[in-house]
């Protein structure tokens, strides 16, 4: 079975606990940072699902881009063959690009997200 650890923090995206059902995935949403680190640490994931809020302001002091810096640092270190993907409010798209220079992502995908993309996504050529 796959597994899938999400991280958001909104109350933007839909519930895919059926799908993820369908598809034979076993899902865990996380509603810290820093409880998802420690479970990354016991097991890996085959995907991870995060919610890109772009640092507008000094919160990430220039050395991060967005919320997700961290934690896929933290999935490169522990769970490298995870495939990241991106959920992102509309507003978002001008800073997207500067998340994909640092990082490796699968997908971005844009609110609202249907269940038809999301299934595309996770059953991708290379899922």
């Amino acid at each position: 079975m796959q597994t899938l650890f999400s991280l958001i923090e909104s109350p933007f995206p839909p519930d895919f606990s059926a799908l993820y059902q369908k598809l034979g995935i076993v899902a865990e949403r996380f509603d810290t940072a820093r409880n998802l680190h420690r479970a990354l640490q016991k097991q890996p994931p085959d995907f991870f699902v995060g919610e890109f809020v772009y640092g507008w302001g000094n919160n990430y002091a220039g050395a991060n881009v967005s919320n997700l810096d961290v934690t896929i640092r933290t999935l490169q270190r522990f769970a490298p063959q995870a495939k990241v993907i991106v959920f992102m409010h509309p507003r978002e798209e001008d800073h997207i690009g500067k998340l994909l220079e640092l990082f490796p992502v699968h997908a971005v995908l844009t609110y609202p997200v249907s269940e038809q993309a999301m299934q595309a996504t996770l059953r991708g050529p290379d899922s």
